[in-house]
């Protein structure tokens, strides 16, 4: 598997980088995880804007999916060679309506669905592409799921936004990569299900054996490397700061 980050930063974009979107590829399949605030420009630094096979929503705050409603212009409007074929689209109960409500006016009340293929998420095991799936609902405030992908006997774990949970912990157990959210700063924020600090990120993937840990979703007014430093304080594997465009095999 290769992932990109295509934006990594909380909350808002940052001067340096666009909201949550990872890109996943395989066997020529093309899986984004998330689409936040400013993630479908970057996007197109990396594939075409109609390359993807499958989108995944973790959850539908703004800085996860907002640039769904750029990418319904794109996709309904195509300038050249007519509207798209329904792309798959995971998400959180209500993803359609949330993503039509947020665009305010589509033409009907069902153009989202002509050209995304929308399926509800649930706790479970399936497959997209060639990948296999696992989904688990995680600690947020709003129905949140982080996700893990196997392909080719490697795992990759990725938290979406949550809080120290038990779910999280069996998501990335054993991952050769996981990517989670590092939103607070130890010893200053203590919101319990709300989002992880450095430390928090580093015990989970410490517990789960995880094979490296790359932190994410850092709002610009939290400081990445505090919060690299506290995880290193607690697991004894690599840990990195996600940053745009920057590629991992896994």
């Amino acid at each position: 598997m290769k992932l990109t980050v295509v934006g990594c930063s909380g909350s808002f974009p940052s001067v340096e980088s666009a909201c949550s979107s990872y890109l996943v590829e395989a066997d020529g399949f093309r899986l984004l995880l998330d689409m936040g605030n400013g993630a479908l420009g970057e996007l197109q630094r990396h594939i075409g804007l109609y390359d993807l096979d499958a989108i995944f929503l973790s959850h539908l705050h703004a800085d996860h999916c907002i640039d769904m409603c750029g990418y319904f212009v794109a996709r309904y409007y195509r300038h050249d060679g007519g509207r798209c074929d329904p792309l798959p689209v995971y998400g959180p109960e209500g993803t359609e309506h949330r993503l039509t409500t947020a665009y305010a006016d589509t033409p009907s009340a069902s153009s989202m669905s002509e050209v995304f293929d929308f399926h509800t998420l649930k706790p479970g095991s399936f497959d997209i592409g060639p990948f296999s799936v696992r989904t688990e609902r995680v600690a947020h405030p709003v129905e949140a799921y982080g996700i893990r992908l196997e392909h080719g006997g490697r795992t990759l774990a990725y938290s979406g936004d949550t809080g120290v949970c038990e779910p999280l912990h069996e998501l990335a157990e054993g991952a050769d990569l996981f990517l989670c959210e590092a939103s607070f700063t130890y010893g200053k924020e203590d919101i319990p299900g709300l989002h992880l600090n450095g430390r928090e990120a580093g015990e989970h993937a410490r517990r789960a054996g995880a094979g490296r840990l790359v932190l994410t979703h850092i709002p610009p007014w939290t400081d990445g490397e505090r919060n690299a430093a506290d995880a290193r304080a607690v697991y004894d594997g690599p840990v990195e700061l996600a940053a745009t465009g920057r590629t991992y095999t896994v």
